[in-house]
């Protein structure tokens, strides 16, 4: 697991087994391209925010994605870093499903665990624009955590991280980092997972 020092001394608990936080996995102008790219592309209003699926369409409804929701392979852009994901180690294999989750001041996602049957042992979420505080709970044993994710950085859950501890991003405006008020902005979120069909 890495993480900086500046959340290290702000946040005391520690984080969970097979969380990995990777500050800057791609450069400000890499950051700039895909923000470009994903505006380019039409947006789906299924929920309160703005999301876009590739690979596969994820039925929130019925909490699944199948293989009759093929929607075609991943664009370029894409594949790039989901190669990437591959080729660094995080994943066993190129991810094939992303969801880009655009999020506005005042959005969030309620706390969840991706689904376990149709995803696989790895859940990558790459951050754009806006930093913002990711709430983690074991409510099994009452332990309760929270992460900066900053722009251009990468979140990888496995093991516990991933098949145990919710995650959510609370509702607000802005978040208390180190003691200081720090306003959000728009966001997105581009998350890389393998399908898993059984």
């Amino acid at each position: 697991m890495s993480t900086q020092p500046s959340q290290l001394s702000f946040f005391q608990p520690e984080f969970p087994s097979g969380l990995k936080y990777l500050p800057d996995f791609i450069s400000g102008e890499e950051a700039d391209y895909l923000v470009h790219k994903i505006d380019a592309q039409p947006w789906r209003n299924d929920l309160k925010r703005r999301v876009q699926h590739y690979g596969y369409r994820y039925d929130y409804k019925a909490r699944q994605a199948r293989e009759e929701d093929f929607l075609g392979l991943l664009p370029t852009y894409l594949h790039v870093l989901a190669e990437r994901l591959a080729h660094t180690g995080h994943f066993a294999s190129i991810p094939d499903q992303v969801i880009v989750n655009e999020y506005m001041p005042g959005q969030g996602i309620s706390a969840h665990v991706d689904c376990r049957p149709c995803f696989g042992d790895v859940i990558a979420s790459l951050s754009l624009l806006s930093s913002c505080v990711m709430r983690l709970e074991n409510t099994k044993v009452g332990q309760k955590t929270d992460l900066v994710l900053e722009p251009g950085s990468l979140l990888i859950l496995s093991g516990e991280a991933r098949h145990v501890w919710t995650h959510a991003i609370p509702a607000q405006k802005s978040d208390m980092v180190n003691g200081q008020k720090q306003p959000r902005s728009r966001r997105l979120s581009l998350t890389f997972r393998e399908m898993r069909f059984e």
